[in-house]
């Protein structure tokens, strides 16, 4: 059985998943693989399955004829359903929902898609992301609907044992732009600064994600924070990089944050607790299919920066709770999105539709 997978562009948390399911689909003989519109850093990681990266119509239904597969599975891009159906692809089209930021931008895209939706597509997936799930079922009530886990790979992204670190490292993974919420990052990163001095910040992005205005208010703000000689900015850094700086990040004492306002199924948080870095995020949503408070994680209501400060101190003080934090992080990432429930998962969605 073939599939594909659609996004429109190999980065981030997508890029991630695609990989990381087409190669556990391809252990139960379904062989995926995948379809971006444009080039994106996430082609720097190595794969050994098909990619394709291509706007051409007459590229796309050459590759829809060759391959023949059973289903199309669409990340967001719901606009796509009739093009496939005019380049002549008459199998299975399902449209899968990862996040769309804002909650008022998921209900507006999702009404929108609403004519598109009910033509075409066979089922709709979403990551137990409470509020999509909620929105699939009010406007999409006779589509079916699944909702379970994303895959992690923890055999092969989990933790290294590297130098530890000096200082007490906070590490944030995400876009300079207002959803990923980078502001609160640096805000958090100030106030910590008066408890632990020597504390640094370590920022991953995607350079070529970055919302230009967003990237000059952040420059300014890192000036009038003062905080430019905490900070270590690194983009486009390859995957297979990041357990090694996620693991010293847990090493020196310190933690991932996640400051997002809204998240669908961040495979950030779950890259982290792989590698024992513990986690501090917002109670976006999403997020509390990983993060149980004071359990497998830390949460805090966005926007309250005390909450914040104090919970990032006993997650770095208490380091009894640390350890269990950390323990319960990887066995609660092990059963609740290893590679094979998720395959099942899958799979009874295509027999399914």
């Amino acid at each position: 059985m073939n599939v594909l997978f659609v996004f429109y562009v190999p980065s981030g948390g997508v890029e991630t998943l695609n990989r990381q399911r087409c190669q556990a689909l391809r252990r139960y003989g379904i062989q995926a693989e995948c379809l971006y519109y444009d080039w994106g850093a996430g082609m720097q990681n190595k794969i050994d399955f098909p990619i394709y990266v291509t706007r051409d119509e007459a590229e796309i239904r050459h590759i829809l004829n060759a391959r023949n597969y059973h289903a199309i599975i669409v990340t967001t891009d719901h606009a796509s359903f009739e093009w496939f159906r005019r380049l002549g692809y008459d199998g299975k089209l399902v449209l899968e929902i990862q996040g769309y930021g804002s909650k008022d931008n998921a209900r507006e895209k999702l009404t929108e898609a609403l004519p598109v939706v009910n033509a075409h597509v066979s089922g709709l997936i979403n990551p137990n992301t409470p509020h999509i799930a909620s929105l699939f079922k009010e406007l999409y009530p006779n589509i079916p609907q699944f909702h379970f886990n994303n895959c992690f790979d923890t055999e092969h992204f989990t933790y290294q044992v590297q130098p530890t670190p000096e200082h007490p490292i906070i590490a944030w993974i995400g876009r300079i732009e207002d959803n990923k919420n980078w502001r609160e990052i640096l805000y958090i990163t100030d106030l910590l600064s008066y408890y632990i001095p020597d504390i640094q910040l370590w920022m991953f992005e995607d350079s070529n994600l970055a919302i230009p205005h967003e990237r000059e208010e952040f420059i300014q703000m890192l000036d009038h924070l003062n905080l430019r000689h905490r900070l270590t900015l690194r983009s486009n850094v390859p995957n297979g990089e990041m357990p090694a700086y996620l693991s010293m990040v847990g090493d020196s004492g310190g933690f991932l944050c996640s400051t997002s306002k809204v998240e669908g199924a961040p495979l950030v948080i779950l890259e982290a607790m792989s590698c024992r870095c513990p986690v501090l995020a917002t109670n976006s949503d999403g997020v509390t299919t990983s993060i149980v408070h004071n359990v497998t994680g830390k949460s805090y209501e966005q926007g309250n920066l005390a909450q914040a400060v104090n919970e990032a101190i006993e997650l770095m003080s208490y380091h009894g709770l640390r350890e269990n934090i950390k323990n319960a992080a990887q066995l609660h990432l092990q059963t609740a999105f290893n590679s094979e429930l998720y395959c099942r998962n899958f799979i009874d969605m295509l027999y399914s539709i």
